[in-house]
């Protein structure tokens, strides 16, 4: 598999968050440096470059044009990537922890650590929030699949059809024992992909008997020390667009590449430096973007931030499965 740098693709501050873009292999990198920034993939360029005053905690595209992120102050903000302009189009009581826009219903959807999860219609151009819905915790991680949203809190996941949000279509769902740190949806599984701090994973299906029938759980580093787990945290999750696989990145500096259909390791790449704080895969499925943030050593300050592009090219050859992860809880 081919690792590579972006070239002028070194962030001040760590990663938030890494994007690929609806239909190109444009990367949006978001930073708690307080920067947006865009590469070309392609040509390995810096094409946009944006700072704020706060830090920013995640951002998704609105279109090939323009981007949102959030921000450490409570704001949305809005880049157009034309103009090389920015403009507040919401607001929250505390940071903001999450943000996505359906392309479905052209809402910005927002979770925050005031408890609340925001919708705003961009149509509107108004801050204030077109819905609101409030929940007993900090909202840690929310995806957006065609009209439908999936919302973690705590260690419950919520589902909500935008076209009625005054309450959930499905009742929360515990999957997993400890609070959830990331989440993603797929509209072509019908389903999702959870992962928590004690380093399990879940993927789960909104039909209970589809569910019932394939939906599992597994610790991704089931080894031992002194007969204790070793438990590394799930920070982020991506669901390949083209297959039934997903990558997870960890407290522990790895990217692994699981097979959820068949239940197991597809492939691990080379572990990085520090913990992988996000990861991507582009619209055709053969990159993946990864954002590792590197530990300080004690007496060296990390002034630069690296974002690596991997090649997906070995999807394509047969897997070197390893044990079944599914007993693994």
């Amino acid at each position: 598999m081919a690792r590579r740098t972006l070239a002028g693709g070194a962030t001040a501050g760590a990663a938030s968050r890494v994007r690929f873009a609806p239909t190109s292999n444009n990367l949006l990198v978001s930073s708690w440096d307080s920067g947006l920034r865009l590469y070309d993939a392609d040509t390995n360029t810096l094409r946009f470059k944006a700072e704020s005053e706060p830090a920013l905690l995640d951002c998704c595209f609105e279109d090939e044009s323009a981007a949102f992120a959030c921000c450490s102050d409570g704001s949305v903000r809005r880049y157009d990537f034309r103009s090389v302009s920015q403009d507040t189009v919401g607001l929250h009581d505390d940071a903001v922890s999450c943000v996505e826009y359906s392309q479905t219903t052209a809402q910005i959807v927002t979770g925050s650590l005031d408890k609340k999860l925001q919708l705003w219609d961009t149509k509107i151009r108004n801050v204030t929030p077109t819905s609101m819905i409030n929940f007993d915790s900090d909202v840690s991680s929310l995806s957006v699949c065609g009209m439908y949203i999936s919302v973690a809190v705590a260690r419950n996941v919520y589902f909500y059809d935008m076209r009625n949000l005054t309450g959930p279509v499905k009742a929360k769902f515990s999957p997993l024992e400890y609070h959830i740190r990331c989440l993603q949806s797929s509209s072509e599984w019908n389903g999702y992909v959870a992962g928590s701090v004690d380093g399990v994973v879940a993927l789960n299906y909104l039909d209970d008997v589809t569910d019932g029938n394939l939906g599992y759980a597994f610790r991704c580093h089931p080894n031992s020390r002194n007969g204790r787990s070793n438990l590394v945290a799930i920070n982020c999750i991506a669901i390949h667009p083209c297959k039934k696989i997903f990558v997870t990145g960890d407290d522990g500096g790895y990217a692994i590449a699981w097979d959820g259909q068949s239940k197991k390791k597809l492939l691990e790449l080379p572990s990085f430096s520090g913990s992988v704080a996000s990861v991507a895969c582009n619209h055709s499925g053969q990159l993946l973007a990864v954002a590792p943030n590197y530990h300080h050593e004690a007496d060296t300050m990390v002034e630069e931030h690296q974002i690596f592009i991997e090649a997906l090219d070995d999807f394509k050859r047969k897997p070197h499965f390893v044990k079944d992860p599914s007993n693994q809880t």
